[in-house]
């Protein structure tokens, strides 16, 4: 029997993040491989995570710095342990090594957390994202953890050329593993039956945060201006103080909450807005809107990865003024608008769709298992890496543990 181990950050949460869904599509890939699943975590279930057990996933709590995970993994014998974001590496994967040395270890990086801070710092300093300085402690720490795997998922042609190019990370441990599309349909509410602009996202998210309050500032006042009629819906679970302070009935610019159903919300707007400054991976937000025949406008850091040579969903733009004209031409030009509808469908079929991707990641798993130490030679920065001497983290957790058994 195939056993793979989940150890997540958190619970999914499918329909709050883009995160949440990209880990049940890794769950459905491994289920229909023929793996029983485990999924461990240190975090609890918030009330709108998936009831995973209801899947037939074996649920299970951890302890951070705590022997008893030593006492669990090694009972539960994972043939493949899969660790979500590099944080839970570098937390367990020691742990994992020592006691399962035979597991494969995968981790999906969701996104390069050390390209998404930079480009955050960039935009603080009033730099050019394209010269956010990326050789930074956490790129250190999150290029280790890539390492120090048997394979990492990365969710970005962009990041892969990151990786491969300015990094010089070894091709043979990266997998590109987009968000994946199993169906989709074509038939869309039409351009006559929708109206006002729409911006969605998980806004505990800094990226997302920003993004809306750019809107507030920059953007939507001259969209308003243009539009007077138009209303800016923004969708999104966990919004702080400050994005609930900015709801305003006049101004059309209207903080709506946790939208229970993308796909209605979605379906009725007539254009996406996602102004995004800075981030990393792929922007579920502008898959949704793809999805759902919404055109979208957004930056060249929105569009990064997710249309490749094939012409974008909607328009880009990283200038107010070009985000402005871009939104309002959209919205009211049915030509253009239906251009960028069939653009989105075009892109999900040529790049996102599932049988894309699911059969050679299966082949590749299936190739990694049988030749394991032969992979793992081939990678000895990686094995470096994971000797002792080099293992700070380690010690760490047991000086921790030490320190908790003995208060």
């Amino acid at each position: 029997m195939k056993k793979l181990l989940i150890i997540g950050h958190t619970f999914p949460e499918p329909a709050t993040t883009a995160a949440g869904c990209r880990m049940m599509q890794l769950i459905e890939l491994f289920a229909e491989s023929g793996y029983e699943i485990t999924f461990a975590s240190t975090a609890l279930a918030s009330e709108r995570a998936v009831n995973l057990k209801r899947l037939g996933i074996a649920v299970v709590s951890i302890q951070l710095n705590h022997a008893s995970f030593d006492e669990f993994v090694s009972e539960l014998k994972p043939t493949t342990v899969l660790f979500d974001r590099y944080i839970t590496e570098e937390q367990f994967g020691w742990r994992v090594a020592e006691h399962c040395p035979d597991a494969i270890r995968i981790l999906d990086t969701e996104d390069l957390h050390f390209l998404r801070k930079a480009r955050k710092v960039a935009v603080k300093d009033t730099i050019p994202v394209e010269a956010a300085k990326l050789f930074t402690e956490t790129a250190k720490r999150e290029l280790a953890s890539i390492l120090r795997s048997d394979l990492s998922l990365i969710i970005s042609e962009t990041e892969m050329e990151l990786l491969r190019h300015t990094f010089k990370i070894p091709v043979e441990i990266l997998f590109y593993l987009p968000f994946i599309i199993e169906t989709f349909s074509e038939e869309a509410l039409p351009f006559e039956e929708r109206s006002n602009f729409i911006t969605i996202g998980n806004l505990l998210h800094a990226p997302n945060v920003d993004s809306v309050l750019y809107l507030k500032k920059e953007v939507w006042p001259l969209i308003k201006k243009e539009l007077p009629e138009a209303k800016l819906h923004i969708y999104g679970a966990y919004a702080p103080r400050q994005i609930l302070e900015l709801h305003n009935e006049k101004e059309g610019f209207l903080i709506e909450g946790w939208a229970e159903s993308v796909s209605e919300v979605m379906q009725k707007a007539k254009v996406c807005l996602a102004p995004l400054r800075f981030g990393a991976g792929l922007k579920g937000k502008l898959l949704d809107a793809m999805l759902y025949g919404t055109p979208s406008v957004t930056t060249s850091m929105g569009a990064e990865g997710m249309h490749g040579e094939l012409p974008f969903s909607g328009k880009v733009s990283d200038t107010v003024t070009g985000f402005v004209d871009a939104s309002v031409a959209l919205y009211n030009n049915k030509t253009e608008w239906l251009g960028a509808q069939k653009s989105g469908f075009n892109i999900i079929e040529k790049r996102f769709r599932k049988d894309l991707f699911s059969e050679a990641f299966k082949e590749f798993l299936f190739k990694l298992g049988k030749h394991l130490h032969e992979h793992r030679a081939q990678n000895f920065i990686g094995e470096i890496l994971r000797h002792q001497t080099m293992q700070s983290t380690r010690y760490m957790s047991k000086w921790i543990e030490a320190k908790n058994s003995a208060t």
